[in-house]
């Protein structure tokens, strides 16, 4: 991977962006190559000053990449790689490639360059980004009558012109296969291996690889701080009041802790990193309130999948169908595979829904694709107490020029347009809106005499004018709007709820011996726990986000809410093997080792306790189940092992192996194609994934070398998890690529010159 800047001669600029990112620059070719696109890349461009306003024949502009190379994998360290949205728009409005009349429309389209099946997806993800679900069939699949399809219909025809299009009418691509290829006035490009480019042009040539191999994922472009979300009965954490733009601060989304629990509205980009500064963990989330499928509110529901549980899903049938064709798009996976990452729960729109005592009303609000705002209340002893989420919603003066008489023309009908200027301007103890102006953002003007208590300001890149900020408030990072105050310790709760998982068989009265210690509080950066130290408590984590370092092993654990830590060693009386570091704020309750160990041996639970706790911390070794996983569901997956072993040789595939995913304990096996190898599978990783879930077999032959032990685990112990669903996904992807590439090197050799 490159590092800082390098000039190769006089031609080619290689620029390292971040990590997995990489900037090629020809100017005499006029080549601006941007390599790799994860989520909010364009702010990284920004940030290094490869976007820039300027002035193109007295209009104003911005600089810009003119063509992408896409990774050959979506999915990289469990995040999208290959997020195009957002750079193709800066290319088509703020560069003008689009624009009629501007000086840089000069019929030349941005370039997207990848293998054939990230076109592909490139290509249906765009179109579905652009316009969501794209016909009043699709709409009425999503719930819709007839009626209510055609409005919807119009509405989104007026947003695109008049006209729907596919996404290759706005951008040319470039299908790379083993052949070298020209990219443009002399520039040619030629794949040399799994992620990995020679750019040449004349006589020069660099390499670039867009591996991503950091541990962290792809870096934000802004940097946070270290906060406290606090558990209320009724509280909005800001945590985004940016948009797609804004180089400081995330796009627009809320936190809510409704009873002590935590729900987000919308997951836009870098929320992993937001999650963290907030110190909370994805396993802490109850769900996620969903109002449409922009990237900018959408790209980090992959964060939410790295889960060790599914999230509740909230949204209306629309928005729902509309994520989840994106979604499908961007991963190929079929629709239905949404399920299974996610508990849906469709909400009905313009009523109040019962969400566990929350109550929530979603309102149709016009966009280019299928977008709902929220309005949300709770009861309090002083009455109900209220909070609207208003993203992504159209300013008056938009909404007047949709207005018509006709039906059958794009566009609102009077009554419509009506309708939701009241629900934009209905009442709540606090509202958030969205004031990006623009062809379809909102406008702060249009709520100058809004009747609500506090009305905060949000979705833009620049700072509020002196107008706005007479109109509305502004929310930094992190800050909190009480509704209703909490009265309970919500965390001891918590607690509770891990222990009573831990040990289901036993009464609530037992449980109170561990649940009466110490909460402790640990700062981010702190060492919690040293490798090779004796173990004198055990830690039970609440909230917040940690990382364990294990001698040989070279990545570190992701610990999250729900880990009991230290039990092994607590109840062997060993040192420690593992060092526990906070990321976060971290909130844990203390268990005194003898105590504990008193605690299993009162309730005869000691052989059962060592047995699974040495099963756990076998499979945290294993890449596949180090990350996020609490100890309830480690035991789950512990319970389900059996041992197998394999003989030297080839391994057969058996109806007995089907549903089953197998994971080597011991040993070595060499995938193959044409008798080459193109991977060594070894202790911790595992294989024959793609009969475990889809019954599909992977083109290439697995050899043991030597005896091989294995532990196999059926299918349904594991098909809940999201996390392990995810990272099958994306290994599974990753090997395909591989041994499809390797099929091609044999049938080429094989050919002959």
């Amino acid at each position: 991977m490159s590092t800082g800047v390098v000039k190769i001669a006089t031609q080619i600029e290689m620029i390292e962006v971040t990590p997995g990112v990489t900037w090629i620059e020809v100017a005499a070719a006029d080549l601006r190559l941007l390599c790799g696109c994860p989520a909010d890349v364009v702010k990284h461009l920004m940030r290094k000053d490869l976007i820039r306003p300027c002035q193109v024949g007295g209009v104003v502009a911005e600089t810009g990449p003119n063509a992408i190379l896409l990774s050959d994998t979506m999915l990289q360290q469990g995040e999208f790689a290959n997020l195009a949205e957002f750079p193709v728009l800066q290319m088509l409005y703020k560069q003008g490639m689009l624009l009629p009349g501007h000086p840089n429309n000069t019929g030349a389209k941005p370039l997207i360059i990848g293998i054939g099946k990230q076109l592909r997806a490139q290509l249906d993800y765009i179109y579905r980004g652009n316009y969501g679900l794209v016909s009043e069939a699709e709409l009425m699949d999503a719930g819709l009558d007839a009626a209510a399809a055609h409005d919807a219909m119009r509405v989104k025809l007026h947003f695109a012109f008049g006209n729907i299009r596919d996404a290759d009418e706005l951008l040319d691509c470039i299908e790379l296969n083993n052949d070298r290829r020209e990219i443009r006035n002399g520039v040619t490009i030629r794949r040399t291996a799994l992620n990995c480019y020679d750019i040449e042009y004349e006589n020069e040539s660099v390499t670039v690889d867009l591996n991503q191999d950091d541990p962290d994922g792809y870096h934000s472009p802004y940097a946070l701080g270290a906060h406290r979300a606090p558990r209320e009965y009724f509280s909005v954490v800001h945590s985004g009041e940016g948009d797609g733009w804004d180089i400081n601060r995330p796009s627009m989304g809320s936190l809510i802790s409704f009873q002590g629990r935590f729900y987000l509205v919308d997951a836009g980009p870098n929320l992993s990193a937001i999650l963290q500064s907030l110190s909370i963990s994805v396993n802490e989330l109850e769900g996620i309130f969903h109002t449409h499928s922009h990237d900018d509110h959408f790209a980090g529901l992959t964060t939410l999948i790295q889960a060790d549980h599914k999230l509740r899903y909230f949204a209306v049938p629309a928005v729902r169908t509309a994520v989840t064709k994106k979604l499908a798009a961007l991963t190929e996976i079929e629709e239905w595979q949404f399920e299974t990452y996610f508990d849906t729960v469709d909400l009905k729109p313009d009523i109040w829904n019962d969400v566990n005592g929350l109550e929530v009303m979603p309102v149709m609000s016009p966009h280019p694709v299928e977008t709902s705002i929220f309005h949300f209340r709770a009861e309090s002893p002083e009455g109900y107490k209220s909070y609207s989420h208003l993203a992504d919603i159209a300013a008056f003066r938009v909404l007047d020029k949709m207005v018509t008489e006709d039906p059958d023309k794009p566009g609102l009908s009077p009554d419509r347009n009506a309708a939701v200027r009241a629900s934009y301007l209905s009442f709540a103890h606090l509202k958030k809106i969205d004031i990006g102006g623009g062809m379809i953002h909102g406008d702060a003007v249009d709520f100058d005499r809004d009747p609500s208590d506090k009305v905060v300001l949000a979705h833009v890149a620049r700072p509020l004018s002196i107008d706005e900020r007479q109109i509305g408030s502004g929310a930094d990072f992190g800050t909190n709007d009480v509704l209703i105050e909490g009265r309970q310790d919500y965390l001891r709760r918590q607690a509770f709820d891990y222990l009573q998982s831990y040990y289901p068989e036993l009464p609530n009265s037992r449980l109170e011996v561990l649940l009466n210690n110490a909460l402790i509080t640990y700062n981010p950066q702190e060492i919690l726990i040293r490798r090779d130290r004796p173990v004198d408590e055990l830690l039970l984590i609440l909230s917040g986000t940690a990382e364990a370092f294990e001698e040989g092993v070279p990545q570190p654990t992701r610990v999250a809410a729900g880990e009991l830590f230290g039990e092994l060693e607590a109840l062997q009386g060993t040192p420690s093997t593992r060092t526990l570091r906070a990321k976060s704020f971290l909130h844990a309750l203390s268990i005194p080792r003898d105590q504990y160990a008193a605690f299993i041996d009162r309730h005869g639970q000691r052989a059962v306790a060592e047995e699974l706790a040495e099963k756990r911390d076998w499979l945290r070794r294993c890449w596949l189940f180090r990350d996020n996983l609490g100890c309830v569901v480690l035991n789950r997956i512990a319970i389900g092992l059996s041992r197998a072993e394999l003989e030297d040789g080839p391994v057969p595939e058996t109806e007995a192996d089907a549903g089953v995913l197998r994971l080597v304990n011991e040993g070595i096996l060499k995938r193959m194609v044409g008798g080459a190898v193109v991977e060594t599978v070894q202790d911790g990783d595992f294989f024959n994934e793609e009969r475990c879930f889809a019954k599909k077999a992977n083109p290439s032959e697995l050899h043991a070398i030597g005896s091989v032990t294995l532990w196999d685990i059926d299918a349904p112990f594991i098909a809940d998890i999201p996390i392990v669903r995810w990272k099958i996904l994306e290994l599974s992807r990753r090997r395909l690529q591989l041994t499809g590439d390797a099929a091609v090197t044999a049938k080429a050799a094989a050919a002959g010159p």
